[in-house]
């Protein structure tokens, strides 16, 4: 299984995790993965190859951070955000689909379904976390098509079909989007995927694959819904993502997903 991260050296701890949450419940003997980076050092290249279990094979990627220069960068969304959208043209070209993941989640049942999911002549599988009420105010803000079907994409949960992407990805056109539409930006690598990729992104249920605290929140407030429970996502969901501001290693955390990173995270 190939496994794409995109990273600085403040998440290495959380890659472990990680990586950790993947080789126990992925469902897959071996792990390939590429990390994309600009800051490692031979001391972070090392802490990471020791810090993997044995069926981990760990290549890196250096990115010129010249590359996205006047992209918009805060030290919560730093540059390396945009290194996954790059990625295609980056990667060796013997691959043919490649499962990014965020650092910040953690992996509780098998990832098999996911990975060998069929594009359908997609660019991408992916969720989408935003409810069809924002999808129109999205669209607008963006100044996309109202006439394409575009939904919000996630990208902390991204499979790409890599030789068509390999013909399709253009830094070039990322660099006029991100010019002149960059001032509305509010998650800007998802703005530019959605902006330019979107209407080519095979969606997937996110209460399995991109499953977050306020995710579930919404859910269960709606009476029409199954209730979901600890039970439900041990049972259903694949993969736990705890983005936003609402992190288990934070003393400010509120939810129930908690536990799933704790149990990773107490792992020997």
């Amino acid at each position: 299984m190939n496994l794409l991260f995109a990273i600085n050296k403040n998440f290495i701890d959380l890659f472990l995790n990680c990586i950790k949450s993947v080789v126990k419940n992925g469902g897959y003997d071996r792990y390939i993965c590429y990390i994309l980076n600009s800051d490692f050092d031979n001391g972070d290249k090392r802490r990471i190859k020791e810090g993997v279990p044995e069926n981990v094979e760990c290549n890196f990627i250096m990115v010129e951070e010249d590359f996205f220069k006047g992209f918009p960068e805060t030290k919560r969304y730093p540059r390396q955000i945009y290194y996954r959208l790059l990625a295609p043209k980056l990667l060796p070209d013997n691959l043919d689909r490649i499962l990014y993941l965020d650092v910040d989640l953690v992996v509780i049942n098998p990832l098999n379904e996911l990975y060998e999911t069929d594009f359908e002549g997609n660019y991408f599988v992916a969720t989408s976390n935003i409810k069809k009420v924002l999808t129109k105010v999205n669209q607008l803000r963006l100044g996309i098509d109202a006439q394409k079907d575009v939904t919000y994409t996630n990208t902390g949960v991204l499979l790409y079909n890599l030789p068509v992407l390999r013909k399709k990805v253009k830094l070039e056109d990322m660099r006029d989007y991100t010019n002149n539409k960059g001032r509305v930006f509010i998650l800007p690598d998802q703005d530019i995927l959605t902006a330019l990729y979107g209407d080519r992104v095979k969606r997937v249920d996110n209460l399995i694959y991109n499953l977050n605290d306020r995710t579930i929140a919404f859910n269960n407030a709606d009476p029409r819904k199954e209730k979901i429970n600890l039970d439900w996502v041990r049972k259903n969901a694949v993969i736990i993502h705890y983005f936003g501001k609402n992190k288990p290693w934070k003393d400010n955390y509120n939810g129930i997903l908690d536990v799933f990173y704790k149990e990773i995270a107490d792992m020997d």
